[in-house]
């Protein structure tokens, strides 16, 4: 009987490995075409774009492109509204640089050769704001007969049906859709690296990453590339990519402009809500393109959007402000470079006639550990985790994924353990457990609202205009992200609160500030605030920013106190450099 069991069960047994291998090999397969046809129609795309950039040239021997990417935005609208500039010739010179960009940082998904098209009725749209303004758009934002990646294999070879709201704006506005841009896998990661596109890296020092999620936008704007973009931001993802490269950019208040039409791997999240921005090079480029997109054509397109225009007078004021600060939100201290920006920024502040008041965000633990963790990852991450099934995982995400992906009990576990020791990393753990039920998730939403509404007491309890407060800097080195969400205190918080929050670049990380990383020892001294340091050394050089808070649907105010600190800044380089 033993013979004839074995002479049954182990052809049986082998028959079965082998189905198993075949199987995992023709999903491997699956996934590698998957991933070759993606790249080549990039690859594709990008030849085409060369390809007519070198046409329009041969045909227009006669015009110097390179001088057209030089211009500040509101130069450029004006020499094209004069007509000294064709947005012919305009949109080949940024296409041209873009791909000269892209070369070296890596930070395109698409070149939209269907730009090219657009040109042919641009004459009518010559009232619109943006007229012939070329612009960049992050690639979860929909685009007709593009896909919408986000990084991950699961939403390729899908292309959008038809343009968001916002694509459709710009394009009656008379803007150029023309690229689009890289981004993480699966968006919710500050580093801008997925398997699909590869890694952008930072035009400031190509050693550090661009930051994330609308890296990819950071990345072409700052390398001169693109002269406008649109980003999108649930715990930082306009804000970070700005400040990590040098630019500005703006999160407004979540649906002051339509998110119809931009695809994620998480729809439904109400704990920390997502807004679509714009990112440029200086604060004038935002203001203008929220006026642009502040239009009766956006509340028509949606009119879940409230139909307030932008406000001229209130960004244009220059009544001085009673202005909250704080330096060290208690969760993570700054670096050296971080307290230093803030710092001169609230002393040119006020010697510029503004009063400046001691702020404190109210509960920064809670509202980190069970509005942005807990809150984020509601379901225990179950919905963002099968789109990672498919394919590799981005090495930069590795190390969350595989933690987002173990049981429950084991996370409760490990919480459990680690609270004597690393309290803040047990209380981080434990919120990606989610929440165990509906009554749960209720009860979440009205402690959020119960504390926007304890913030907002503060706020008018010290009759506060706007805020200024750090933010995270300077670019890290690559493979850190990952392993460090407890820097986002400074950024997702404004999710959470709903608030509108701009990033304005005002130094550069000193050898002083590097020489000072020596001494920090963090909030915690743990595990997170000793890698929070190897993140961030070596970044002689590179920009920092400080954030610019307003209450919710005032991003007139916030981009007021962006303009001002911009001014400022501008000028105490210039008196600094003559002296």
């Amino acid at each position: 009987m033993d013979g004839e069991w074995k002479r049954v069960v182990v052809p049986l047994l082998c028959a079965v490995g082998v189905s198993v291998f075949l199987l995992k090999w023709r999903e491997q397969q699956k996934v590698k075409r998957k991933l070759q046809r993606a790249r080549e129609k990039r690859e594709k795309e990008l030849g085409r774009a060369e390809k007519a950039v070198s046409c329009f040239k041969t045909q227009n021997a006669g015009v110097d492109l390179s001088s057209v990417v030089t211009l500040p935005l509101a130069e450029l609208s004006q020499q094209i509204r004069g007509g000294s500039l064709q947005p012919d010739a305009v949109l080949h010179a940024y296409m041209e640089k873009a791909l000269e960009v892209n070369k070296k940082l890596n930070c395109a998904t698409a070149v939209l050769t269907e730009s090219l098209k657009q040109l042919e009725d641009i004459e009518s749209h010559k009232d619109g704001l943006l007229y012939g303004i070329p612009i960049s758009i992050k690639d979860n934002v929909d685009y007709e007969g593009y896909d919408s990646s986000c990084g991950v294999l699961t939403k390729l070879d899908d292309p959008a049906v038809k343009d968001s709201v916002v694509v459709s704006v710009l394009k009656k506005q008379g803007a150029i859709p023309f690229i689009k841009t890289n981004i993480p896998q699966g968006l919710l990661n500050y580093e801008c690296s997925n398997p699909i596109y590869g890694r952008t890296v930072n035009p400031c020092n190509l050693e550090k990453t661009c930051g994330g999620s609308s890296g990819g936008e950071g990345a072409l704007i700052a390398g001169g590339g693109s002269i406008l973009g649109l980003g999108t931001d649930i715990g930082g993802s306009i804000r970070i990519p700005a400040a990590f490269c040098g630019i500005c950019g703006l999160k407004p208040t979540n649906n002051r402009i339509s998110v119809h039409g931009l695809s994620s791997c998480v729809k439904g999240v109400k704990t920390a809500m997502s807004a679509v921005g714009p990112l440029a090079r200086d604060v004038e480029s935002l203001a203008l393109c929220m006026r642009a997109l502040l239009c009766t054509d956006m509340f028509a397109l949606d009119p879940t959007v409230p139909p307030i225009p932008f406000n001229q007078q209130v960004y244009e004021s220059s009544e001085p402000l009673r202005i909250g600060y704080y330096e060290n939100d208690g969760y993570l201290q700054p670096s050296p470079s971080m307290s230093r920006a803030l710092r001169e920024t609230k002393e040119l502040l006020e010697k510029a006639g503004h009063t400046l008041i001691p702020f404190n965000p109210p509960r920064i633990f809670t509202a980190f550990h069970e509005f942005v963790a807990r809150g984020g990852l509601a379901d225990g991450a179950v919905t963002l985790l099968k789109h990672f099934k498919e394919g590799p995982v981005d090495p930069g995400l590795q190390h969350q994924v595989s933690h987002w992906g173990l049981p429950k009990f084991m996370k409760k576990m490990i919480s459990l353990l680690l609270r004597p020791i690393y309290p803040r990393m047990a209380a981080v753990i434990h919120a990606t457990c989610g929440v165990s039920s509906p009554a749960d998730l209720w009860k979440q939403h009205k402690e959020v609202e119960d504390y926007i509404h304890e913030t907002l007491a503060e706020w008018r309890k010290l009759e506060l205009d706007v805020l200024l407060c750090p933010m995270l800097g300077p670019a890290y080195s690559f493979n850190y992200t990952g392993k460090l969400n407890s820097a986002l205190s400074y950024v997702a918080l404004y999710n959470v609160l709903n608030f509108p929050v701009g990033v304005v670049p005002v130094t550069e990380v000193t050898a002083e500030d590097e020489d000072q990383l020596k001494h920090y020892r963090g909030n915690f001294g743990d595990v997170w605030d000793k890698l929070f340091v190897k993140a961030i050394r070596g970044g002689v050089g590179l920009p920092i920013a400080v954030q610019c808070v307003a209450l919710p649907w005032q991003e007139e105010m916030c981009l007021r106190l962006m303009r001002e600190v911009e001014e400022l800044c501008a000028k105490n380089k210039r008196s600094n450099t003559h002296h």
